[in-house]
């Protein structure tokens, strides 16, 4: 199962409103494992960055002049993604960004793929808790010091740990060899013991007690 974590950073919040991506981050799970594969991309909107956006992720509009724009980078972000699921947190903000992107350019939407929205899945599995990532990132002891602006893809590798610990957690016992337990653990496996066989033919008293059992019986087939 191949699902795709995925974050966004824009101009706004609308994109009816005239506001961009700047930024998208992908990272590939593998039934529900990171693969190490990821990709992110910076999109020159071409306009202006306003004030409240850039205090939210520190991307200029001088530093995105100098990238390509969506539509430059569509095929590139469309392939990596393939048909895989997504995970999102708060999954209408990104898609409804990301569905307009794709349609302004002429290509389809995103609505045949499937949508994990984590934040949802938070308020379901600990309802009335706070669901933001920040809170999600305490609540399962990941390190999120790095995060001092909001950034896609250093969000989708802490989103991609949060979700699988919303998922059941990152280790389980159910499937994993004794090997790759060990790694985990940093335990070497107990080598089994090589045992000679144990001695199995009948002694003489066994035999005696067999032959005159047997020779009780009529027309035996082991008097034959």
């Amino acid at each position: 199962m191949r699902e795709i974590v995925l974050d966004t950073e824009t101009t706004g919040l609308d994109p009816n409103a005239g506001h961009r991506v700047v930024e998208i981050a992908c990272v590939e799970l593998m039934n529900r494992v990171p693969t190490g594969k990821s990709l992110q991309m910076y999109l020159n909107p071409q306009r202006d960055m306003p004030e409240e956006a850039f205090r939210v992720h520190g991307l200029s509009a001088d530093f995105l002049s100098k990238h390509k724009t969506f539509a430059d980078e569509a095929e590139r972000f469309i392939e990596f993604i393939g048909d895989a699921g997504f995970v999102i947190h708060n999954a209408e903000f990104d898609l409804k960004f990301l569905n307009w992107e794709l349609r302004n350019i002429g290509r389809g939407d995103l609505s045949t793929h499937g949508v994990v929205d984590t934040v949802l899945l938070a308020r379901k599995k600990f309802p009335g808790a706070p669901a933001s990532l920040d809170a999600l990132c305490r609540r399962f002891g990941i390190d999120n010091s790095a995060r001092t602006v909001h950034g896609a893809l250093l969000d989708a590798e802490l989103l991609a740990d949060v979700y699988l610990e919303l998922m059941g957690g990152r280790q389980t016992a159910l499937g994993f060899s004794a090997a790759v337990q060990a790694a985990q653990t940093g335990q070497r496996p107990r080598e089994r013991e090589a045992r000679e066989a144990r001695p199995h033919a009948p002694s003489e008293e066994e035999l005696a007690r067999h032959s005159a059992f047997v020779g009780r019986i009529k027309e035996s087939i082991w008097n034959v």
